[in-house]
């Protein structure tokens, strides 16, 4: 069995994480950590596992453990493990942002390998630590990692995607009480979201030159590629992007690109019907359907910002890195209605 600490467990992430892994077939849960619910039962927080578990929250931490999981917030977990050193036999897997660019991802010695699956599978199976993608970098890159495989990224890409409540974090806030938040809809961060940064880097990964070095802050040269608005939606989870670039392609040719490249991945779909976001909330999945229109590529994708964008993922990385089946403990169905 492997040995499972969760810190940050009382949030939005580590709900989802601790719903996973009580059913996981190799894993024991030995803490779940969370100073200010220290001694409360886990279903007296996370009020759906009420009859799932008896397990409480802990104050404790220590390195008995196989594979530690941060759940906490951006800027938190290297303030974390600065104060609690974890042995080195202990694998990490990261939710926050403190790891996920390239200028930040060493940390003692050790590197944080950028934990998306579809582009670093064969890496994160032999990783001691694991920077888990944002959850709008993760419906991006996987809307567009076939085009940058093949080298026909344009110099503009357009994108407008829609996020759930949940992925502002469990902390209420103007933008998520629910009277502001229902029967609304509003951007916010236009062409400057931090997960811009991450977002290209994946997307030079595959694409020589797409992201030229220059004085300018990685920021700003992602933002001057990529038109990135994001919206907050009246619904509590799940992304739904619409993505569109210049390209030769035809449509069959483009479905036949990403369908090869995503054959193989257990949780990346191509649907050649249209899409809608109730097919994948309370899943792993993401599934992309393009058209083609002129001169235009189409490009929907859509996933659950909590499990493909966040903790389903992290389960998918620590079954990678343990060798076991990638689906382990993430068979899970969507709700339809």
């Amino acid at each position: 069995m492997i040995k499972v600490g969760i810190v940050g467990s009382a949030g939005y992430t580590g709900g989802e994480l601790l719903r996973i892994l009580i059913y996981h077939p190799e894993v024991e849960i030995v803490f779940a950590n969370s100073a200010s619910n220290a001694g409360n039962k886990i279903y007296e927080v996370h009020n759906d596992l009420f009859g799932d578990t008896e397990l409480t929250f802990s104050s404790d931490f220590h390195s008995n453990i196989d594979v530690l999981f941060l759940c906490v917030g951006h800027g938190d977990a290297k303030k974390f493990l600065d104060a609690n050193p974890v042995d080195a036999s202990v694998k990490i897997i990261d939710l926050s942002q403190d790891f996920r660019l390239k200028a930040n991802t060493s940390y003692q010695g050790q590197q944080f390998v950028y934990g998306l699956p579809e582009l670093n599978r064969e890496v994160i199976k032999s990783a001691q630590y694991v920077a888990n993608p944002g959850c709008f970098a993760t419906n991006i890159q996987l809307a567009l990692l076939p085009l940058a495989y093949k080298g026909l990224l344009p110099e503009q890409i357009h994108i407008n995607a829609t996020t759930g409540s949940t992925g502002a974090g469990q902390k209420p806030g103007p933008t998520t009480h629910f009277s502001w938040r229902n029967n609304n809809l509003s951007a916010y961060k236009s062409f400057e979201h931090q997960h811009l940064q991450e977002i290209s880097e994946s997307l030079a990964q595959l694409q020589d030159g797409f992201l030229p070095q220059s004085d300018q802050t990685l920021l700003e040269r992602a933002a001057a590629k990529i038109n990135f608005v994001p919206q907050r939606g009246d619904f509590t989870r799940g992304i739904f992007s619409v993505i569109y670039v210049d390209s030769d392609l035809s449509e069959e040719q483009a479905y036949e690109l990403y369908e090869t490249y995503y054959e193989g991945h257990s949780f990346t779909h191509v649907s050649r019907e249209n899409i809608d976001l109730k097919q994948v909330v309370n899943t792993n999945k993401s599934i992309i359907h393009l058209e083609k229109h002129g001169n235009k590529l189409l490009i929907l994708n859509a996933t659950d910002n909590l499990l493909k964008g966040a903790s389903g993922q992290a389960v998918q990385n620590m079954n990678l890195m343990f060798g076991l089946n990638e689906r382990m403990g993430l068979n899970l169905k969507s709700v339809g209605f």
